[in-house]
Protein backbone atom coordinates (compact mmCIF):
# COMPACT_ATOMS: atom_id res chain seq x y z
CA UNK A 1 0.00 0.00 0.00
CA UNK A 2 1.53 3.58 -1.01
CA UNK A 3 2.12 5.60 2.27
CA UNK A 4 -0.34 8.85 1.84
CA UNK A 5 1.32 12.21 2.56
CA UNK A 6 -1.27 14.67 4.63
CA UNK A 7 -0.92 18.28 3.90
CA UNK A 8 1.22 19.32 7.21
CA UNK A 9 3.88 16.14 6.62
CA UNK A 10 4.38 17.59 2.99
CA UNK A 11 4.51 21.01 4.32
CA UNK A 12 7.38 19.74 7.23
CA UNK A 13 9.16 17.99 4.69
CA UNK A 14 9.27 21.31 2.42
CA UNK A 15 10.49 23.32 5.09
CA UNK A 16 13.10 21.06 6.18
CA UNK A 17 14.81 21.04 2.61
CA UNK A 18 14.07 24.51 2.29
CA UNK A 19 15.80 25.69 5.01
CA UNK A 20 13.30 26.82 6.54
CA UNK A 21 12.24 24.46 9.54
CA UNK A 22 15.11 25.55 11.34
CA UNK A 23 18.41 27.53 10.12
CA UNK A 24 20.94 25.88 8.87
CA UNK A 25 24.68 26.33 9.13
CA UNK A 26 25.49 25.77 5.71
CA UNK A 27 28.23 28.68 3.88
CA UNK A 28 26.06 30.64 1.61
CA UNK A 29 27.52 28.63 -0.95
CA UNK A 30 26.30 25.17 0.09
CA UNK A 31 22.72 26.60 0.81
CA UNK A 32 22.54 27.84 -2.55
CA UNK A 33 23.44 24.40 -4.34
CA UNK A 34 21.28 22.49 -1.70
CA UNK A 35 18.10 24.84 -2.85
CA UNK A 36 19.18 24.10 -6.48
CA UNK A 37 19.37 28.27 -6.39
CA UNK A 38 17.14 31.00 -5.51
CA UNK A 39 14.75 32.81 -7.67
CA UNK A 40 16.53 36.10 -7.67
CA UNK A 41 14.75 38.40 -10.29
CA UNK A 42 15.31 41.54 -8.45
CA UNK A 43 18.46 43.06 -7.16
CA UNK A 44 18.38 42.53 -3.33
CA UNK A 45 15.47 41.19 -2.08
CA UNK A 46 16.73 37.44 -2.06
CA UNK A 47 18.73 38.58 0.30
CA UNK A 48 16.16 37.74 2.78
CA UNK A 49 15.43 34.76 1.59
CA UNK A 50 18.91 33.55 2.67
CA UNK A 51 18.79 35.63 6.19
CA UNK A 52 15.59 33.75 6.75
CA UNK A 53 17.03 29.88 6.13
CA UNK A 54 21.55 30.64 7.63
CA UNK A 55 22.14 31.14 10.76
CA UNK A 56 24.37 34.96 11.36
CA UNK A 57 23.79 35.40 7.55
CA UNK A 58 25.61 38.76 6.55
CA UNK A 59 24.58 40.09 3.48
CA UNK A 60 28.34 40.93 2.54
CA UNK A 61 28.78 37.25 2.41
CA UNK A 62 26.84 36.51 -0.46
CA UNK A 63 27.79 40.21 -2.38
CA UNK A 64 31.38 39.20 -1.80
CA UNK A 65 31.12 35.62 -3.69
CA UNK A 66 29.10 37.49 -6.90
CA UNK A 67 32.17 40.21 -7.04
CA UNK A 68 34.69 37.08 -6.88
CA UNK A 69 32.52 35.06 -9.19
CA UNK A 70 31.85 32.26 -6.91
CA UNK A 71 28.12 32.62 -7.79
CA UNK A 72 26.58 34.14 -10.59
CA UNK A 73 22.98 35.30 -11.37
CA UNK A 74 21.51 33.94 -14.95
CA UNK A 75 18.34 33.14 -16.45
CA UNK A 76 17.53 29.42 -15.70
CA UNK A 77 14.24 27.30 -14.52
CA UNK A 78 11.06 29.47 -15.82
CA UNK A 79 12.94 31.53 -17.95
CA UNK A 80 13.66 33.88 -14.89
CA UNK A 81 17.05 35.00 -13.10
CA UNK A 82 18.50 32.68 -10.66
CA UNK A 83 21.44 32.43 -7.99
CA UNK A 84 23.35 29.60 -8.55
CA UNK A 85 26.80 28.16 -8.59
CA UNK A 86 28.64 28.14 -12.00
CA UNK A 87 28.44 24.27 -11.88
CA UNK A 88 24.77 24.57 -11.75
CA UNK A 89 24.74 27.29 -14.24
CA UNK A 90 26.39 24.62 -16.97
CA UNK A 91 24.73 22.02 -15.59
CA UNK A 92 21.09 23.36 -15.66
CA UNK A 93 21.30 25.73 -18.45
CA UNK A 94 21.46 23.26 -21.78
CA UNK A 95 18.74 21.43 -20.29
CA UNK A 96 16.40 24.04 -19.61
CA UNK A 97 16.87 25.67 -23.19
CA UNK A 98 13.79 24.36 -24.79
CA UNK A 99 11.89 26.57 -21.98
CA UNK A 100 14.00 29.62 -23.38
CA UNK A 101 13.60 28.65 -27.05
CA UNK A 102 9.36 28.22 -25.94
CA UNK A 103 9.99 31.61 -24.45
CA UNK A 104 11.40 33.36 -27.19
CA UNK A 105 10.03 31.77 -30.78
CA UNK A 106 6.30 32.09 -28.77
CA UNK A 107 6.73 35.35 -27.40
CA UNK A 108 4.39 38.11 -28.32
CA UNK A 109 6.52 40.73 -28.90
CA UNK A 110 9.55 39.50 -30.24
CA UNK A 111 8.20 36.53 -31.76
CA UNK A 112 7.48 37.53 -35.20
CA UNK A 113 10.63 40.14 -35.02
CA UNK A 114 13.15 37.52 -34.84
CA UNK A 115 10.94 34.96 -37.53
CA UNK A 116 13.17 33.37 -39.96
CA UNK A 117 16.54 35.25 -39.12
CA UNK A 118 19.84 33.41 -39.36
CA UNK A 119 20.03 32.13 -35.52
CA UNK A 120 23.54 30.55 -35.87
CA UNK A 121 25.09 34.00 -37.07
CA UNK A 122 22.61 36.06 -34.72
CA UNK A 123 24.53 33.91 -31.79
CA UNK A 124 27.84 34.35 -33.66
CA UNK A 125 27.56 37.92 -33.56
CA UNK A 126 26.03 38.40 -29.61
CA UNK A 127 28.95 36.30 -28.09
CA UNK A 128 31.67 37.94 -30.27
CA UNK A 129 30.10 41.11 -28.87
CA UNK A 130 29.39 40.54 -25.47
CA UNK A 131 33.01 39.02 -25.06
CA UNK A 132 35.39 42.13 -24.86
CA UNK A 133 33.02 43.84 -21.99
CA UNK A 134 29.75 43.45 -20.43
CA UNK A 135 27.01 45.34 -22.00
CA UNK A 136 23.86 47.03 -21.19
CA UNK A 137 20.65 45.76 -23.70
CA UNK A 138 20.65 49.49 -24.95
CA UNK A 139 24.21 49.02 -25.45
CA UNK A 140 24.35 45.88 -27.38
CA UNK A 141 21.09 46.62 -29.47
CA UNK A 142 22.75 49.89 -30.76
CA UNK A 143 25.80 47.06 -31.99
CA UNK A 144 23.44 44.73 -33.08
CA UNK A 145 21.21 46.76 -35.19
CA UNK A 146 24.72 47.53 -37.42
CA UNK A 147 24.99 44.57 -38.31
CA UNK A 148 20.99 43.86 -38.68
CA UNK A 149 19.58 47.07 -39.82
CA UNK A 150 16.22 45.25 -40.80
CA UNK A 151 15.66 43.72 -37.64
CA UNK A 152 14.23 44.89 -34.31
CA UNK A 153 17.31 45.74 -31.91
CA UNK A 154 15.47 44.69 -28.91
CA UNK A 155 13.99 41.76 -30.30
CA UNK A 156 18.03 40.85 -31.25
CA UNK A 157 18.67 41.41 -27.90
CA UNK A 158 16.17 39.34 -26.66
CA UNK A 159 17.03 36.43 -28.59
CA UNK A 160 20.58 36.33 -27.38
CA UNK A 161 19.14 36.54 -23.63
CA UNK A 162 17.63 33.47 -24.60
CA UNK A 163 19.81 31.50 -26.70
CA UNK A 164 23.37 32.47 -24.90
CA UNK A 165 23.89 31.94 -21.66
CA UNK A 166 24.46 35.39 -20.13
CA UNK A 167 25.53 36.46 -16.19
CA UNK A 168 24.25 39.58 -15.18
CA UNK A 169 27.24 41.00 -13.40
CA UNK A 170 28.05 43.36 -10.61
CA UNK A 171 27.44 45.56 -9.49
CA UNK A 172 24.22 44.72 -10.19
CA UNK A 173 22.51 43.27 -6.87
CA UNK A 174 25.72 43.57 -5.07
CA UNK A 175 24.17 44.46 -1.56
CA UNK A 176 23.96 48.48 -0.81
CA UNK A 177 25.39 49.09 -4.10
CA UNK A 178 23.70 49.45 -7.72
CA UNK A 179 23.88 49.53 -11.00
CA UNK A 180 22.94 49.05 -14.65
CA UNK A 181 21.79 45.25 -15.65
CA UNK A 182 24.41 44.84 -17.92
CA UNK A 183 25.28 40.88 -19.13
CA UNK A 184 28.06 39.20 -21.00
CA UNK A 185 28.41 35.66 -21.66
CA UNK A 186 29.22 32.94 -18.75
CA UNK A 187 32.61 31.96 -20.77
CA UNK A 188 33.77 35.55 -21.09
CA UNK A 189 32.93 36.08 -17.23
CA UNK A 190 33.99 32.42 -15.62
CA UNK A 191 36.83 31.31 -18.35
CA UNK A 192 35.51 28.62 -21.15
CA UNK A 193 34.64 24.93 -19.74
CA UNK A 194 33.93 22.07 -21.07
CA UNK A 195 29.91 21.60 -20.87
CA UNK A 196 29.18 20.02 -17.32
CA UNK A 197 27.68 16.38 -17.92
CA UNK A 198 24.08 16.36 -16.71
CA UNK A 199 20.88 14.46 -17.38
CA UNK A 200 16.91 15.26 -17.19
CA UNK A 201 17.23 13.31 -14.02
CA UNK A 202 20.16 14.45 -12.36
CA UNK A 203 17.65 17.62 -12.53
CA UNK A 204 14.75 16.50 -11.62
CA UNK A 205 17.04 14.27 -8.61
CA UNK A 206 17.99 17.87 -7.13
CA UNK A 207 14.67 19.10 -7.40
CA UNK A 208 13.36 16.68 -5.16
CA UNK A 209 16.27 17.07 -2.90
CA UNK A 210 15.14 20.57 -2.27
CA UNK A 211 11.55 20.58 -3.02
CA UNK A 212 10.21 16.78 -2.64
CA UNK A 213 7.96 15.31 -2.35
CA UNK A 214 6.51 16.61 -5.44
CA UNK A 215 4.35 15.53 -8.59
CA UNK A 216 5.53 15.43 -12.05
CA UNK A 217 3.42 18.64 -12.68
CA UNK A 218 5.61 19.84 -9.57
CA UNK A 219 8.79 19.22 -11.47
CA UNK A 220 7.09 20.80 -14.42
CA UNK A 221 6.24 23.87 -13.25
CA UNK A 222 9.73 24.50 -11.20
CA UNK A 223 11.83 24.24 -14.89
CA UNK A 224 9.22 25.06 -17.24
CA UNK A 225 9.94 22.12 -18.93
CA UNK A 226 7.26 19.78 -20.34
CA UNK A 227 6.68 15.62 -21.00
CA UNK A 228 8.81 14.86 -18.01
CA UNK A 229 6.23 11.99 -16.44
CA UNK A 230 8.45 9.39 -18.24
CA UNK A 231 11.74 10.57 -17.45
CA UNK A 232 10.22 10.38 -13.32
CA UNK A 233 8.76 7.23 -13.84
CA UNK A 234 11.73 5.46 -15.46
CA UNK A 235 13.98 7.05 -12.29
CA UNK A 236 14.45 4.53 -9.01
CA UNK A 237 12.26 6.80 -6.40
CA UNK A 238 10.05 6.59 -3.11
CA UNK A 239 6.03 6.81 -4.56
CA UNK A 240 3.49 8.34 -1.85
CA UNK A 241 0.41 10.00 -2.36
CA UNK A 242 -0.84 13.02 -1.19
CA UNK A 243 -4.53 13.29 0.81
CA UNK A 244 -6.59 13.56 -2.78
CA UNK A 245 -4.48 10.70 -4.46
CA UNK A 246 -1.64 12.04 -6.56
CA UNK A 247 1.03 10.12 -6.86
CA UNK A 248 4.21 12.47 -5.73
CA UNK A 249 8.00 11.23 -6.30
CA UNK A 250 10.98 11.45 -3.40
CA UNK A 251 14.70 10.86 -3.99
CA UNK A 252 15.47 7.43 -1.65
CA UNK A 253 16.35 7.97 2.18
CA UNK A 254 14.92 11.24 2.54
CA UNK A 255 14.48 13.30 5.50
CA UNK A 256 10.26 13.15 6.52
CA UNK A 257 9.74 15.42 9.51
CA UNK A 258 7.04 14.87 11.99
CA UNK A 259 4.27 16.73 10.87
CA UNK A 260 4.11 18.05 14.51
CA UNK A 261 7.66 19.48 14.12
CA UNK A 262 7.16 23.68 15.36
CA UNK A 263 7.54 25.53 12.29
CA UNK A 264 8.77 29.47 13.44
CA UNK A 265 7.65 32.25 11.44
CA UNK A 266 9.61 32.87 8.41
CA UNK A 267 9.40 36.15 6.00
CA UNK A 268 9.79 35.21 2.51
CA UNK A 269 10.97 37.41 -0.26
CA UNK A 270 9.22 38.38 -3.65
CA UNK A 271 9.92 35.98 -5.33
CA UNK A 272 10.78 33.33 -3.08
CA UNK A 273 10.93 29.73 -5.06
CA UNK A 274 9.33 28.35 -2.06
CA UNK A 275 6.04 29.86 -3.30
CA UNK A 276 6.80 29.43 -7.18
CA UNK A 277 7.78 25.62 -7.39
CA UNK A 278 4.87 23.51 -7.59
CA UNK A 279 2.03 22.59 -9.55
CA UNK A 280 -0.27 22.18 -5.95
CA UNK A 281 1.02 24.80 -3.85
CA UNK A 282 -1.24 23.97 -0.73
CA UNK A 283 1.54 22.27 1.07
CA UNK A 284 2.17 25.68 2.18
CA UNK A 285 -0.03 28.26 0.68
CA UNK A 286 -3.66 29.02 2.30
CA UNK A 287 -7.11 29.40 0.99
CA UNK A 288 -6.59 33.10 2.73
CA UNK A 289 -3.67 33.28 0.91
CA UNK A 290 -5.52 32.80 -2.23
CA UNK A 291 -7.91 35.34 -1.79
CA UNK A 292 -5.83 38.28 -2.06
CA UNK A 293 -5.82 38.84 -5.79
CA UNK A 294 -2.18 38.70 -5.27
CA UNK A 295 -1.60 37.39 -9.58
CA UNK A 296 -2.86 40.43 -10.12
CA UNK A 297 -1.07 42.55 -8.13
CA UNK A 298 2.43 44.49 -8.47
CA UNK A 299 5.31 44.35 -6.88
CA UNK A 300 4.72 40.85 -6.32
CA UNK A 301 3.87 40.57 -2.33
CA UNK A 302 6.35 39.14 0.43
CA UNK A 303 4.68 36.79 2.36
CA UNK A 304 4.98 35.77 6.11
CA UNK A 305 4.50 32.38 7.05
CA UNK A 306 3.08 30.83 10.50
CA UNK A 307 3.36 27.76 11.33
CA UNK A 308 4.56 26.71 8.02
CA UNK A 309 1.69 28.44 6.29
CA UNK A 310 0.85 31.66 4.75
CA UNK A 311 -0.69 33.82 7.07
CA UNK A 312 0.61 37.63 6.22
CA UNK A 313 1.94 39.69 4.20
CA UNK A 314 4.82 42.52 4.89
CA UNK A 315 5.95 45.45 3.64
CA UNK A 316 8.82 47.85 4.99
CA UNK A 317 8.71 51.63 4.84
CA UNK A 318 11.60 53.90 6.05
CA UNK A 319 11.46 57.83 6.98
CA UNK A 320 14.55 59.93 7.75
CA UNK A 321 14.09 59.28 11.21
CA UNK A 322 12.27 55.56 11.32
CA UNK A 323 12.00 52.13 9.71
CA UNK A 324 8.83 50.54 9.92
CA UNK A 325 7.95 46.95 9.12
CA UNK A 326 4.12 46.46 8.81
CA UNK A 327 2.74 43.06 8.78
CA UNK A 328 -0.85 42.21 7.44
CA UNK A 329 -2.09 38.88 9.00
CA UNK A 330 -4.99 37.31 6.95
CA UNK A 331 -6.61 36.43 10.17
CA UNK A 332 -5.88 37.47 14.06
CA UNK A 333 -2.65 35.57 15.28
CA UNK A 334 -2.69 34.23 19.03
CA UNK A 335 -0.63 36.02 21.62
CA UNK A 336 1.99 33.51 21.20
CA UNK A 337 2.32 33.55 17.75
CA UNK A 338 2.26 36.99 17.32
CA UNK A 339 5.12 37.63 19.93
CA UNK A 340 6.97 35.40 18.02
CA UNK A 341 6.05 37.02 14.60
CA UNK A 342 7.41 40.60 15.89
CA UNK A 343 10.23 38.91 17.36
CA UNK A 344 11.52 37.58 14.05
CA UNK A 345 10.65 41.04 12.30
CA UNK A 346 12.57 42.62 14.72
CA UNK A 347 15.44 40.69 13.61
CA UNK A 348 15.03 40.99 10.33
CA UNK A 349 14.96 45.10 10.43
CA UNK A 350 17.90 44.88 12.38
CA UNK A 351 19.15 42.89 9.17
CA UNK A 352 17.92 44.75 6.61
CA UNK A 353 18.40 48.35 8.21
CA UNK A 354 21.26 48.27 11.22
CA UNK A 355 22.31 51.38 10.99
CA UNK A 356 18.60 52.78 11.29
CA UNK A 357 17.90 54.98 14.20
CA UNK A 358 14.61 53.65 14.96
CA UNK A 359 13.25 50.39 14.07
CA UNK A 360 9.38 50.04 14.60
CA UNK A 361 7.50 46.67 14.09
CA UNK A 362 3.75 47.00 13.41
CA UNK A 363 1.33 43.86 13.73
Amino acid sequence: MTHVLGRRALNRATLDRQLLLRRSDLSVVDAVRRLAGLQAQTPHSWYVGLWSRLTDFAPEQAAGLLVDRTLIRIALMRSTIHLVTPDDARGLRPLIQPVLDRDLYQNHTHGKPIAGIDMTRLVADGVELLAPKPLTNKDLGVLLAERWPDRAPASLVYAIRNQVPLVQVPPRAVWGRSGPIAHTTIDAWLGASSPSPSSLEWMIRRYLEAFGPASVKDVQVWSGLTKLREVVERMHLQAFQDSDGQVLYDVPQAVHPDPDTPAPPRFLYDFDNLLLSYADRSRVITDDHGRQGYRTQRPAPQILLVDGFTAGDWTVGRTADEVTLTIRPYQPLSNEDADAVVAEGEALLAFLHPDAGSRKVLL
